[in-house]
């Protein structure tokens, strides 16, 4: 006695697969989407900072974090950093402010540190977004996409860097590094005004990466002269 076998016919089969082919694609287009959003962020962030700088200066003829006269142009909630305290009576304290340098390392949680003063300053300025209550530095500086440090400092933080100022964006991963590079440079991690390279920064000029040794999943530190 014959018996039928059900199953599924190979027009069923081969419209399975166009779905999942289609699912995946749309998945993969998704994430493709998602990372370049994210590297279009990392680059604001470092376009934006030259901005605030001219911004502030522009406005109060000084350069914010080191304004020595910070007290009279920005009010008393000019209080966090030791330098933002400035007034006529008490400069003998802070010999480096309005030297035309921004002191400190980039990633600075310490108050009295100019390149903390520098986020505070424009914010009051108006120049930029977040709270200007410094108390606790350590929760109102600003983070890039992936929640590393991002600041600016006047000592060069990698060898070969040269330049007035330097924004350093921490905790990249190294596909973001390496696009961040293309996007706003020559695509070379180790030469070029952006450069990349493993951390941690603790005020001593790390050695740059070459592109072909930086590893998609690791997490590195991508610095921009200006």
């Amino acid at each position: 006695m014959r018996t039928q076998q059900s199953g599924f016919t190979l027009v069923e089969i081969a419209i399975v697969l166009v779905i999942i082919g289609l699912l995946l694609g749309g998945v993969l287009k998704g994430q493709e989407l998602i990372n370049s959003a994210k590297v279009k962020n990392f680059a604001t962030d470092f376009r934006n900072v030259p901005l605030f700088i001219y911004g502030y200066q522009d406005k109060y003829k000084a350069l914010p974090g080191d304004d020595r006269q910070a007290f009279t142009h920005l009010g008393a909630a000019a209080t966090a950093a030791g330098v933002a305290l400035l007034d006529t009576s008490n400069l003998t304290n802070y010999p480096n402010a309005g030297n035309g340098r921004i002191e400190g390392n980039y990633n600075s949680t310490t108050a009295t540190s100019e390149t903390v003063a520098f986020w505070q300053h424009i914010r009051l300025a108006n120049l930029a977004v977040g709270s200007a209550d410094f108390t606790t530095p350590s929760q109102a500086l600003p983070t890039n996409a992936d929640g590393g440090a991002i600041g600016i400092q006047s000592t060069s933080p990698m060898t070969g860097l040269t330049g007035s100022y330097f924004v350093c964006s921490e905790a990249i991963q190294g596909k973001f590094a390496k696009q961040l590079d293309i996007t706003l440079d020559d695509g070379n991690t180790a030469a070029g005004s952006v450069r990349v390279a493993s951390g941690p920064y603790a005020g001593t000029a790390l050695n740059v990466e070459q592109t072909i040794n930086i590893v998609d999943g690791n997490t590195y530190i991508v610095c921009q002269a200006f």
